[in-house]
């Protein structure tokens, strides 16, 4: 062989050995490989390595916890009695860090509540609390963690090409972007965004059902339907210029035509970032004026608060030490009505980008009710009182890491819930656990009336009579898809029924109960479909979960 002929060759394979792989990248094996950084991930993973088998956490979060370390700490519980497991452990975990007066820094324990005489945070009968600081979930999960020595890769993305090895309707391993390898028996994806589901090619839906597809009352478009207080109770002028409708929409109204009530779209309901806010003078950070402020976005809600609107500090939920959970309230809050649409099916950088302007439009909006002349003076000087947290999310600059993903994909498995489940008009079979929380939908998008006014539309919040059971085969693919893959966080509902399953204690429940489902389907050699009901059914008894309230 020619000798240029040889090098060429050999310059060749070296370049694309150079692309294809990274020289640090390693092949890791474990019985299940667990991808996601959420509070399921995390205790899906202590349940197997609790059972005696090898776990791997993969997560493209470096931080834990997902939305119960990341501001959501005024959890959404419902009917705390259906919560058991691992997730009530979670939850006298939390319990037990307050109990400790160390753990008052910025109050007295006396101060929070009732004045010490208990509060629905503090139950102190069941030794549990629901409310919570950020940094104290965090710590909790990574105690979990170290506690069961459970390997975990942080900051490491899923290839969403080429990075799902399958083979006879099985995954063999996932590659992330570094160039790491994950074998595993059983996979579970336990991200918000159900990446991982996708890219093995399994069947999902994004968006809202008709109210026809499952017999619904409550999914799809909703507009005039107000279950909370999250709409505008005024007449407000949508235009630059009001009642110039040629000077254009405001900014966040879209030019869309509404559709008919219960038809089905694409859109999907509003994130934002929970807020851990402080009043405390020596821990709270004043909210700086963004480098791309414009106080034209916020023209809208000067007009809300022109029209008398008066509810600005009514989500406010106060946590321990002087900090709030701050969520969305109001006709125009923290939820960014209608800029999420394209996150779910996204590539990374647009997610990142979707991210970013989240913060700039909530970091704007702090600062114009907290500066702007047009803002009330009683509500705009008792905001500038507030700030961000100083000793919350130290390393991001006080911020949470976590946009608040309420919703993206929902698998299409072999069992799907809907309304009709949440409402206790069907009878489930293989329960894996309960929920009881508000079917909950935020607002979907913003619009202009038939007579001229501005108005949002989607926010929903039907309340089931009672607690309901959760199906396995929610959280099962068909086994045409796949045959080794549970999800518990993107599982199979319906858009109206998820906005009750999507609950932080919910996912917990789910997360452990895949864990086991996964280890009986190891020890049998047997695919997640074909799981013996009577014996997941048994060991999530042993496992403490609530399968049914008498």
């Amino acid at each position: 062989m020619n000798h240029r002929v040889l090098v060429l060759i050999l310059l060749i394979t070296a370049i694309y050995l150079s692309f294809s792989c990274n020289a640090s990248s390693k092949t890791y094996k474990a019985d299940v490989v667990i991808y996601g950084g959420t509070s399921a991930a995390v205790i899906a993973a202590v349940e197997v390595a609790q059972s005696g088998k090898k776990v791997i956490i993969v997560s493209p979060d470096t931080h834990l916890g997902g939305l119960s370390s990341n501001g959501l700490g005024f959890t959404d519980t419902g009917n705390k009695e259906v919560i058991g497991g691992l997730s009530r452990e979670f939850y006298h975990r939390v319990w037990l860090h307050y109990n400790d007066s160390t753990s008052w820094k910025w109050q007295n324990q006396s101060e929070y509540g009732n004045k010490g005489q208990g509060t629905p945070a503090i139950d102190g009968e069941s030794r549990t609390m629901w409310i919570f600081e950020p940094h104290v979930a965090e710590q909790i999960f990574e105690d979990f963690i170290k506690e069961n020595g459970i390997e975990i890769f942080r900051a490491e993305w899923l290839n969403r090409d080429s990075g799902v090895h399958i083979k006879n309707k099985k995954i063999v391993s996932i590659t992330t972007l570094s160039g790491n390898v994950f074998n595993a028996k059983i996979f579970i994806d336990a991200t918000y965004e159900g990446d991982l589901m996708a890219a093995a090619g399994v069947s999902y839906t994004v968006g809202r059902e008709a109210c026809s597809v499952y017999g619904e009352q409550w999914n799809g478009v909703q507009a005039g339907v107000f279950h909370h207080s999250h709409y505008f109770k005024e007449k407000i002028d949508p235009y630059i210029i009001p009642n110039d409708p040629s000077s254009g929409l405001l900014p966040y109204i879209s030019d869309e035509n509404i559709q008919s009530n219960c038809s089905g779209d694409n859109k999907i309901q509003a994130y934002c970032f929970r807020l851990c806010m402080s009043n405390h003078p020596l821990n709270r950070v004043p909210f700086a004026k963004p480098k791309n402020y414009d106080p034209q976005n916020y023209e809208l809600l000067a007009r809300v608060f022109e029209s008398g609107w008066d509810e600005w500090f009514n989500k406010f939920d106060v946590i321990p030490n002087k900090k709030t959970d701050t969520n969305n309230h109001g006709p125009f809050s923290s939820d960014f009505i209608g800029m999420n649409y394209d996150y779910p099916e996204a590539t990374y950088a647009r997610r990142e980008e979707i991210k970013k302007e989240h913060i700039e439009y909530q970091k704007g909006m702090l600062y114009f009710v907290s500066n702007n002349e047009r803002v009330p003076k009683h509500i705009r000087e008792k905001m500038q009182n507030w700030g961000l947290a100083k000793d919350e999310f130290i390393d991001n600059g006080n911020w949470p890491y976590q946009l608040y993903i309420r919703e993206t994909r929902r698998m299409i498995g072999i069992y799907i819930i809907t309304e009709n489940d949440v409402l206790g008009k069907k009878e489930v079979l293989d329960p894996i656990g309960m929920g009881s929380y508000t079917m909950d939908s935020h607002n979907v998008q913003r619009y202009v009336t038939k007579d001229g006014y501005v108005q949002n539309e989607g926010d929903i919040g039907v309340h089931p009579t009672k607690p309901y059971q959760i199906s396995y085969g929610s959280i099962v693919p068909k086994a045409d898809d796949c045959t080794n893959i549970l999800v518990p966080v993107c599982l199979s509902s319906s858009h109206i029924a998820y906005g009750s399953i999507r609950m932080e204690p919910v996912f917990m429940i789910l997360g452990q109960s895949a864990a086991i489902a996964a280890i009986i389907a190891i020890n049998n050699n047997l695919n997640v479909q074909d799981v013996p009901y009577s014996e997941l059914k048994n060991t999530l008894k042993l496992s403490r979960q609530v399968l049914k309230l008498d």
